[in-house]
């Protein structure tokens, strides 16, 4: 484990969280100018996942920020299609592996040469694949153009889960090796392309070695987290901890002392020059939101317990399936499960760290009806049960 040099600066832990919340885009004006596309510049990568609620996370990360930009926008901003028989636009974006399955700005992309390297060398997945299965999807896609897993032959065997077609295999692993990159989606499906095809020439070069790379993302990562321990700094893009060490002193990040902290901490220098200043924004946050992802991290800035239950089995969940953190005033006041059924919009289950709380998740709550286009919101269950009341008239109120 690197050992850091004496701090550039000492922050109390009130001054550490403002300078997290910034970075992530949490705190003053949004810039609306940026947009979608900005968002995801700024923090780097977008987490993808299947499950949707209210919506899908990769659009719940703009919406956050942003406010009720409208869903087919933060779709258009991510994916460019090209027309039937257009050869394809400059991409603004391609999915890797990143934090975990992320969207990431198509200008990144030398930058994970490393990883694609490291994939040829020792593949994520071993699957088995028949002689000449390989080729002959970089054959198809070469012929034919982007396609998805089910137009070069099917996703699946029929089986549950990871039971991939051979065709699957062949192109997800193409995926990891960098021969082909997804730049678009239809329909939720991946669509594939060949590399040298899809992404733009001045970006088309897997020639920075692997210093090069983890030193850039070091920086970005340090930069879209405003201050951080090596273990978040280095999750961020999931790094090892020694591939941190081995850039972290030519990054550009400075070492700082956190209050409460109890370890090394680096922050951008940007962070330092000027303190964080704005109001705060109030929103409901998907549970893979880059802001609080990490639950240590989370629970070491917020003092917040935060943990994705969806894939609990029902009885052993405390908070419900997707329990939406409640952000307002520059801290986590509760969180919410929500469903919809037609036009209403359900707060299955409504955890409020204190009464402060009602107000401020009422809003939430109305914000978040709109933007997915239910006019009414119906509470279930609040944990504390005296809170239901004025939850409700909050809402009413709105």
């Amino acid at each position: 484990m690197t050992t850091a040099p004496p701090p550039a600066a000492e922050l109390s832990a009130d001054e550490a969280r403002r300078i997290a919340l910034d970075a992530q885009g949490f705190l003053g004006v949004p810039d609306r100018r940026g947009g979608v596309r900005g968002v995801l510049r700024h923090l780097g990568a977008v987490q993808l996942d299947t499950i949707s609620v209210l919506a899908r996370s990769h659009e719940l990360i703009p919406y956050a920020r942003l406010g009720a930009v409208g869903r087919k926008t933060v779709e258009d901003a991510y994916w460019t299609p090209a027309p039937l028989g257009a050869s394809s636009p400059r991409p603004h974006a391609f999915e890797y592996w990143s934090h975990a399955a992320c969207i990431l700005p198509i200008e990144e992309w030398p930058h994970f040469a490393f990883r694609r390297r490291a994939y040829r060398a020792r593949p994520h997945w071993y699957h088995d694949l028949r002689d000449g299965a390989y080729e002959a999807v970089i054959k198809q896609l070469r012929t034919e153009g982007p396609l998805t897993a089910t137009e070069l032959g099917g996703a699946k065997n029929g089986g549950p889960w990871w039971d991939w077609s051979e065709a699957k295999v062949a192109v997800e692993r193409a995926l990891m090796y960098g021969e082909v990159v997804c730049t678009g989606r239809r329909s939720w499906k991946r669509v594939y392309d060949l590399t040298e095809r899809a992404v733009p020439g001045e970006f088309l070069h897997d020639d920075l070695d692997d210093l090069e790379c983890l030193r850039r993302l070091v920086r970005l990562a340090g930069r879209s987290l405003g201050v951080g321990t090596r273990a978040d700094i280095a999750d961020y893009h999931r790094l090892k901890g020694e591939q941190f060490d081995a850039v972290v002193e030519d990054s550009g990040l400075v070492p700082v002392t956190v209050e409460g902290w109890g370890k090394p901490a680096w922050a951008d220098p940007e962070a330092l020059a000027t303190a964080p200043r704005g109001r705060h924004r109030t929103t409901l946050l998907s549970p893979f939101d880059s802001l609080i992802w990490e639950r240590a991290r989370t629970e070491r800035i917020f003092g917040f317990t935060h943990r994705l239950e969806a894939y609990v089995p029902k009885p052993k969940r405390v908070y419900g399936y997707f329990a939406m953190p409640l952000l307002s005033g520059g801290r986590l006041l509760g969180r919410v499960d929500p469903a919809r059924e037609g036009k209403t919009l359900v707060a299955k289950q409504v955890s409020l760290e204190t009464r402060k709380a009602v107000l401020p998740m009422a809003r939430a709550l109305r914000e978040a009806a709109e933007w997915v286009g239910c006019s009414d919101v119906r509470v279930e269950r609040v944990d504390a049960t005296e809170l239901r009341g004025p939850l409700t008239e909050a809402l009413a109120g709105l």
